[in-house]
């Protein structure tokens, strides 16, 4: 009786059965809409469809790119915009590999960063560099530098609700108002404006960086490019793009009379005949058949998917809260879920830097892919997620490459990776296991919004053949008859794969990842797997020095004397947090590690995601006041910018992770989980947080 009341009372508080007013949707997302007066570099404001984003300054438009390129860089960036230097050498992939042995009875090829051998080097470096992302062209006014002191009284917002960047500013003794959107269905910026100075446009193409965390704009090679005018019109022209293998197409149309003359080898000029005018950039990678004439109500389609976004996924209110915090909060939740939905919900796993600038060569992380969109089915959006997930078929091949390379069965999905799903050479990358589970956990979050048989059955044997790596890479210990994980890069990326055994979090996810496999084969109609119900059964338990406090691993004694084991990611709390409480893990030793972590960690060397797991750690631990002090937690890298990015440092001023981790623990924060039998359990129960929501689904 007792545990039936447990389950009605959950199912009440996931669908928020409540007697509370319903929440204002476009109140809530219009108080938080960021204002920008002045040209600064980290002010950058972006719109996007989640495929394609285009990034502005102060004008609207892209006319500072040098200016902002060490702030947020003003990109256009879509997820085809891709590029590889030439191969003269033919270095091959083979020659990245390394022979190790970690412990698993045979030796193992991983793709590593060579240093020894020159060619290998020279290997490992072509094939983590390329390919790279592209920054598909920079659209703006035809200003210089030095011209940015003249722009004055700048007034600068994006309604978030409608999608469109409104933008005034003067020049001299002119006025321009500028209204910036991106079209939800193309690859295509959407321009209206006033320009009474008929200020030309200029567009312009820059060459790949091919550097590691950079603007990708090299504005010194315009013989290794090629930029050409195939097609002019009265109503626009088409421009096509030849880097090596790489072409792509730019299509300018404009309503009213437009002179277009070519600047230089890679700019073209527009110059307005009347002082409103209504341009479109479109990118695409085949050409475009005609230059399609301007519809008059230019922003609708924006404007109608944005309040469709808004109003069918879920919503956080933190108006009635008296906590002091609660507006910042709020302002938090309601800004990365606009960022995400432009950067991050594509038909690939988004970069952590999104749309807007590369970071690690513009290639993504498969570890990332949960702190980036475990989100979306949480707030309602499963189909944004869906799109993404499409990926993980067509790099089936190159996964089950990786494993049998290695000696494995199944599945092994890599780290660092592109649309090819060819796995990036990396000394720490190639060595970690926590992206293994993801595709379990996403695919079960998914399920459990929408209940779809046709997707269970899609996504089923992805589950299994991930599932036969994850037993075939576990060892047993014959002589405690008990389950090892050893021989990697645990999520906190301080050990060494040769020397680390039972790291904690990845203990936890084997178990969540296999029992939740067991499901799915139950849902299919099939039987239990006995192997993976005895690792279930026989899996380590998390180790604990003797005050009691979970180690960084088992091998990792030194845990609470050693800086290496105290700092980068506290992964040791994702353990319970991330995934729910199971027979590995104790409570109080976990609350005991927790108070530890909060009091000690070298909080100066976290990431973005580090808070957010924090939170969710406290809030299954039932520690609401350090759940809301992770999130707001006054650090470097907890900070987040007027236009809602999560700063990093110097190197990652936007690093999206950050954002998507924060609406996942707000999700858990409000939901709950199952078998939670509160209402907004990660919340201090002082009567300072009436949190009120809608729509938001627990977590298991």
């Amino acid at each position: 009786m007792k545990r039936a009341l447990i389950i009605f009372v959950s199912f009440l508080l996931a669908m928020n059965i409540v007697a509370q007013e319903k929440i204002n949707r476009r109140a809530l997302v219009e108080r938080h809409a960021p204002q920008v007066t002045r040209i600064e570099p980290l002010d950058a404001l972006s719109v996007g469809n989640g495929r394609f984003a285009y990034t502005v300054d102060a004008t609207g438009m892209q006319s500072f790119p040098e200016l902002y390129s060490q702030g947020v860089p003003l990109g256009t960036q879509s997820q085809w915009g891709w590029h590889s230097f030439d191969n003269p050498e033919n270095l091959r992939f083979e020659e990245t590999l390394r022979e190790v042995n970690l412990g698993h009875g045979h030796k193992e090829l991983y793709t590593v960063q060579q240093k020894d051998d020159p060619r290998s080097k020279a290997a490992s470096d072509w094939y983590r560099v390329n390919p790279h992302r592209l920054h598909l062209g920079i659209f703006g006014f035809d200003f210089l530098p030095e011209e940015k002191d003249s722009i004055k009284n700048i007034h600068q917002q994006l309604d978030m609700w409608k999608g469109i960047i409104n933008s005034h500013f003067e020049k001299g003794h002119d006025s321009y108002d500028v209204r910036t959107a991106v079209d939800p269905n193309a690859d295509r910026v959407l321009i209206e404006m006033v320009n009474t100075a008929r200020s030309p446009l200029m567009i312009r193409f820059p060459y790949p960086t091919g550097g590691h965390c950079d603007d990708a704009c090299d504005w010194q090679q315009d013989d290794k490019h090629l930029t050409e005018l195939i097609r002019e019109t009265p109503a626009g022209i088409i421009l096509k793009r030849t880097l090596g293998e790489t072409v792509y197409y730019v299509s300018l149309s404009w309503k009213g009379k437009m002179l277009c003359q070519q600047k230089s080898k890679h700019a073209w000029l527009l110059q307005p005949q009347q002082d409103r005018q209504t341009v479109c950039c479109s990118f695409s990678q085949t050409m475009p058949a005609t230059i399609t004439p301007l519809k008059e109500n230019l922003f609708e389609a924006t404007m109608d998917y944005w309040k469709a976004f808004w109003t069918k996924g879920a919503a956080v209110d933190f108006s009635h809260c008296t906590d002091p915090r609660a507006f910042e909060l709020e302002r938090r939740v309601v800004l990365s879920q606009y960022l995400l939905a432009i950067q991050c919900a594509g038909d690939i796993p988004p970069q952590e830097t999104g749309l807007t600038y590369n970071s690690w060569f513009g290639k993504f992380h498969l570890e990332m892919i949960y702190w980036h969109e475990a989100w979306l089915p949480l707030w309602n959006h499963p189909e944004m997620l869906e799109r993404t997930m499409k990926w993980y078929h067509q790099a089936i091949p190159n996964a089950r490459t990786i494993a049998r390379r290695q000696g494995f069965k199944g599945l092994r999905w890599m780290k660092m990776t592109d649309p090819s799903s060819i796995e990036a050479p990396s000394s720490v990358g190639s060595y970690l296991i926590w992206q293994q589970p993801h595709i379990i956990t996403l695919a079960e979050l998914i399920y459990r919004r929408t209940q779809s048989k046709s997707f269970l059955e899609e996504y089923y044997p992805l589950i299994e053949e991930t599932s036969v790596w994850m037993a075939d890479f576990v060892n047993y210990d014959k002589k405690k008859k008990r389950y090892l994980l050893r021989g990697f890069i645990p999520a906190q990326e301080t050990l060494k794969a040769a020397e680390t055994v039972n790291a904690p979090f990845e203990l936890s996810y084997w178990h969540y990842g296999l029992l939740t496999a067991q499901k799915w084969r139950e849902r299919m109609g099939l039987p239990r797997n006995k192997e993976w119900d005895k690792i279930i059964g026989q899996l380590s338990t998390l180790a604990a020095d003797e005050e009691g406090r979970y180690l960084a691993a088992e091998s990792a004694v030194d845990t609470y004397r050693d800086i290496r084991f105290t700092s980068d990611h506290m992964a040791v709390l994702g353990a319970l947090g991330i995934l729910p409480m199971n027979n590995l893990i104790d409570k109080q030793k976990m609350q005991r590690t927790l108070n530890w972590v909060w009091d000690n960690w070298n909080w100066n060397k976290t990431w973005g995601w580090d808070y957010p797991m924090t939170a969710m750690c406290a809030a299954r631990l039932g520690d609401g006041e350090k759940a809301v002090g992770a999130l707001l937690m006054n650090n470097r890298t907890n900070t987040y910018l007027v236009s809602g990015h999560n700063y990093q440092d110097a190197r990652l001023r936007l690093y999206l992770p950050g954002n998507g981790g924060l609406l996942t623990a707000i999700a858990m924060m409000c939901a709950g989980w199952d078998g939670n039998d509160q209402r907004n359990p990660g919340f201090p129960k002082d009567g300072s947080w009436d949190v009120r929501w809608e729509g938001l689904q627990p977590l298991p």
